[in-house]
């Protein structure tokens, strides 16, 4: 169970940041709040955590900086960043730093739950090959191998790269900016127009199976959603 991870929230926010705590609390996790990007960073050197949420826009050190300086300790450790700016260049910074998942202000406390519990199952997994179960389909990323029955199919290496992170967000939203840095390793017209195609591919090596879709969700991503 994911209940009783220890989660570092760093957020400047009396109210928000005291009522997400108590949220969070009540949902069984363990807490740690600080008000600032500096007693935050402080604060991860002190104690063990499985998990940071991070304010972007924060007073003495924002949450960029603090994410950078984790970073430097701690290169696995998830990370939520909280922004209440809606803006592509926060995104694909927050990427390169090395963020998990970016929610804009306001939100849905369910969502990040949700958004949580897919993490603590990503870093469970983590420690050894896995075999996806993609509704009929299984996929291993080891071999690239996508298995239907008795029937094989063995993707390329972006195919394979593709479909692993949509597996890991499986019934959730896999951020274009997430997937474009990752896998081509900038985010440009030409490398969005690449990636359409290659998703393009995955949607028809799943076809078989009516409960499994890939679906564009307009502008954020895409999605691997079953059933």
């Amino acid at each position: 169970m994911n209940k009783g991870k220890h989660i570092l929230l760093v957020e400047d926010e009396e109210n928000f940041g005291s009522l997400l705590q108590n949220y969070l609390q009540l949902s069984g996790y363990t807490i740690k709040w600080c008000k600032d990007g500096a007693k935050g960073y402080s604060t991860f050197k002190q104690e063990q955590f499985d998990l940071c949420i991070l304010d972007v826009m924060m007073p003495i050190m924002d949450g960029f900086t603090l994410a950078e300086k984790i970073r430097e300790s701690d290169k696995e450790i998830p990370m939520i960043f909280l922004t209440a700016r809606d803006m592509k260049e926060d995104l694909i910074k927050g990427y390169k730093i090395g963020a998990d998942d970016y929610l804009n202000k306001p939100f849905d406390v369910e969502v990040l739950l949700l958004k949580l519990e897919v993490l603590f199952k990503r870093k469970t997994s983590a420690a050894g090959p896995t075999l996806h179960q993609i509704g009929q389909f299984k996929y291993d990323p080891t071999t690239r191998q996508l298995f239907n029955g008795s029937s094989t199919k063995k993707l390329s290496p972006k195919e394979g790269q593709l479909l692993e992170l949509l597996c890991e967000h499986q019934n959730d939203v896999l951020p274009r900016e997430k997937a474009l840095k990752t896998i081509w390793k900038e985010d440009s017209y030409f490398t969005t127009r690449s990636m359409d195609v290659y998703i393009a591919k995955l949607r028809k090596y799943l076809k078989a199976d009516n409960d499994v879709r890939i679906e564009n969700v307009h502008s954020k991503g895409y999605g691997l959603f079953v059933g």
